[in-house]
């Protein structure tokens, strides 16, 4: 019964059916923990907009560092170990800011507010990229056409939820207490590691992708994907700049930053001068952050999946870059707050309701070291970067006196371009899978890419 429901919404087969649920209860938990904290790092940005350039700038250099980290780490120990360490180090350093702000005096809290922006920053990032990292390494391309799409409904369910918590308690709560409220799914997404790994590992990988895909392979080597990645700390990050497709997913997300960065700033820009309360405006943008994720579940249930059989990855990639740039035009028109919530809202739910799913498949036709490393570096390093570069280009627009009305418009052309980008990439995506399959047809053995 549970199988046939399943199957009414999602294209799984029956032997696809409990790895898609591990899948799935793990992206909730990391979403989960991700949007009671969203709210209060979005709080901070209004508190402290002046200075939002110099946040971000300070993020991307700690990025710089935190990526050759992580490399050097996931090149040294199994997956089954390394994911959990990620989700577990990120659990100390909640703990620790709980403690510092329980414990220092509250003169100290404009830099502990300082230092948790950028440590949240690096953490949405961090613990997302290694979430659908661990996802790409499990499932291939045609699974991924077919799952991603519920898989990310699991992770807006988290977001919806935790949404939910942080707009009901967050008047009523100390804000640092919602810090050890997140530590809980995040440590629930940890125990999710082991299951799925341990069902893809082993002879149920086998019968998901099937034997005949693997006939020159040893006895044990079905456990090899558990094993520590090749290469070193800077590696994954070299392959990038060699490999052209890579450098287009790599543009593709520094434009992507580009547009998200000036809604990010302008929201910050017109929130603040809106409200001053700090726990009305954490509870407000919580509740932005519920109306996102009600609506990308819509899109992740009965759009996503549709959308990109039918139209390909490259369309699918193309359509959020469009409505944003019709976004932009009309909050250049009109530089409301009730404009920006509904651009904010549409384009948020679409980039993690078709855009997300999308970008993904992009790594299935790629090798493990890049799907955990050079993504990692394109997903942190880059993202930052590109928060960077265009955080200080809205500074410059305003330094030269633009409105903000006149800094939207600016950003239109940009994701008319990105749009085209998009287009490109799922073509070279589509020759790749073509490819892989023809290689594994041909010798019996997948490509890594």
């Amino acid at each position: 019964m549970v199988k046939r429901l399943f199957q009414k919404i999602v294209d799984v087969r029956d032997e696809e059916l409990k790895a898609l649920l591990w899948a799935t209860a793990y992206g909730f938990f990391i979403l989960f923990s991700y949007y009671i904290l969203r709210a209060v790092r979005d709080d901070i940005s209004s508190a402290d907009r002046g200075n939002l350039q110099l946040l971000w700038t300070a993020v991307f250099f700690v990025m710089l560092g935190a990526v050759p980290l992580y490399s050097w780490v996931s090149s040294r120990l199994k997956r089954t170990d390394f994911v959990p360490l990620a989700n577990r180090f990120f659990i100390a350093c909640l703990v620790a800011f709980f403690a510092a702000l329980v414990l220092l005096p509250a003169g100290a809290r404009p830099w502990i507010d300082r230092v948790f922006y950028v440590w949240t920053s690096v953490f949405a990032l961090f613990v997302v990229t290694v979430f659908w990292g661990f996802v790409n390494d499990c499932f291939d391309n045609d699974q991924g056409r077919r799952l991603y799409a519920f898989i990310a409904v699991g992770s807006s369910l988290g977001g919806i939820v935790g949404s939910s918590v942080t707009a009901g308690i967050a008047e009523a709560v100390p804000t640092f207490g919602l810090l050890l409220v997140a530590c809980v799914p995040l440590e629930a997404a940890s125990w999710c590691v082991k299951p799925m790994n341990r069902w893809f590992a082993g002879e149920d990988l086998e019968s998901i992708r099937g034997t005949e895909e693997r006939p020159d392979e040893g006895e044990g080597d079905a456990d090899e994907v558990d094993e520590p990645l090749a290469g070193d700390a800077w590696s994954g990050i070299k392959v990038v700049f060699s490999n052209r497709y890579l450098l287009g997913i790599a543009a593709f997300i520094a434009l992507m930053t580009f547009a998200s960065t000036i809604l990010y700033f302008e929201q910050a820009h017109l929130v603040g001068e809106a409200i001053s309360d700090r726990g009305e405006r954490t509870a407000f943008y919580a509740q932005i952050d519920l109306a996102v994720n009600v609506l990308t579940i819509v899109f992740q249930v009965y759009l996503t999946a549709r959308i990109i059989r039918a139209v390909g990855v490259g369309v699918s990639l193309a359509l959020i870059p469009a409505l944003a740039c019709l976004g932009f035009a009309a909050l250049g028109a009109v530089p409301s707050l009730a404009v920006l919530v509904v651009v904010q809202v549409a384009y948020r739910a679409g980039r993690y309701g078709v855009t997300r799913p999308a970008r993904e498949i992009l790594f299935t036709v790629v090798g493990r070291e890049q799907k955990y490393k050079s993504k990692a570096f394109i997903d942190a390093a880059v993202y930052r970067g590109g928060d960077l570069t265009s955080g200080w280009i809205f500074a410059g627009l305003q330094a030269l006196g633009l409105s903000l009305g006149a800094i939207a418009l600016t950003a239109a052309p940009v994701a008319g371009l990105w749009a085209l980008l998009g287009l490109n990439l799922g073509g070279e995506q589509d020759e790749k899978a073509a490819a892989e399959d023809a290689g594994s047809s041909g010798t019996g053995v997948a490509p890594t890419g």
